[in-house]
């Protein structure tokens, strides 16, 4: 189940990925779905659904086990489909992805001829070629069956052609590998993935990963910081006016904020890479002034080691 959500991942954010399995040049307006078919138990996974009813619609599966009644249920769901949406297509293809050709099933009676018909298009992906070769889209489908001795330098030789080639939105393909990655070793980190596909300080700042553990952060400093603000700003306002008192509040209040919420990225950052950190650590860490919590920011990038984070207090403090 967890590989059919990677696939899943893998074409709705780049659809382009069946038709280079088709060889054929990526129409535009084609839209990756989960259809639901009314009044039966069948849910379609994969439906790529033309931008208007002159174009063919594309079905396509991925069968990682063998299952031998599999073409009963994938016809059986097509035809339900063409039926119920005949007015939103032309005509249609199929395409079923497997790992090898080991996991397909052994009959094909009594579909024989739809099987071996131009309608469906089976892959197999330990026959694609090399990773070198193929497009990113479809190498990232191969990554999914590497063995996991080859998978760490294959994916380096995605993430480095995603950081050398044109593609389009290398963003999303580096998301898809770090993903893939985790899902083979389960016992890394998002942070420690990144980091073995040869990601620089920069380069991990602009991921998803990092931007979302700043923000997340940062918004809790700032919510810490309004709250403080304001019941500052209420007792100070009681003798100086009220209304002076909370606009002084809320003005140190967001000042704090922002500071606790650099603080709390640079922790949290910290315990991802660590685990729980020493007592006298966290604390030490939350008296640092804004420039120094800043400072700490960029260095703990390149530590490996909790001493080398005690070195740098040592040093810097």
């Amino acid at each position: 189940m967890r590989r059919d959500s990677l696939f899943y991942q893998l074409f709705a954010q780049l659809p382009q990925t069946l038709f280079d399995l088709l060889g054929r040049e990526a129409p535009q307006g084609y839209r990756f779905e989960s259809v639901e078919l009314k009044q039966t138990a069948f849910r379609m996974d994969g439906v790529f659904v033309p931008p208007d009813p002159s174009g063919i619609v594309y079905f396509c599966e991925v069968q990682f086990q063998r299952d031998n009644s599999f073409y009963e249920r994938f016809f059986a769901e097509i035809f339900l489909y063409l039926r119920l949406y005949r007015h939103t297509f032309s005509d249609w293809q199929a395409v079923v992805i497997y790992p090898h050709r080991q996991a397909e099933q052994v009959s094909f009676d009594p579909y024989e001829v739809l099987v071996n018909s131009h309608r469906l298009h089976r892959v197999y992906l330990n026959e694609l070629g090399s990773l070198e070769a193929l497009p990113l889209s479809l190498a990232l489908m191969q990554l999914t069956v590497l063995p996991e001795a080859e998978m760490p330098t294959a994916a380096r030789l995605l993430a480095e052609r995603t950081r050398t080639e044109a593609v389009p939105r290398p963003e999303v393909i580096i998301e898809l590998i770090t993903t893939i990655v985790l899902y083979k070793f389960t016992e890394l980190s998002r942070e420690e993935v990144l980091r073995m596909l040869g990601f620089t300080t920069e380069e991990l700042k602009r991921t998803r990963f990092y931007q979302e553990v700043y923000a997340e952060a940062r918004e809790e400093g700032l919510q810490e910081g309004r709250a403080q603000g304001r019941e500052e700003g209420r007792q100070e306002g009681r003798q100086q006016g009220l209304q002076q008192g909370l606009q002084q509040g809320l003005q140190q209040g967001l000042q704090q904020g922002l500071q606790q919420g650099e603080t709390l990225v640079v922790l949290r950052l910290l315990r991802r890479r660590f685990g729980e950190l020493p007592a006298g650590l966290e604390e030490r860490i939350r008296q640092l002034p804004v420039y120094q919590i800043e400072a700490l920011a960029e260095a703990l990038l390149d530590f490996t080691t909790l001493e080398e984070v005690f070195a740098w207090l040592e040093h810097s403090t």
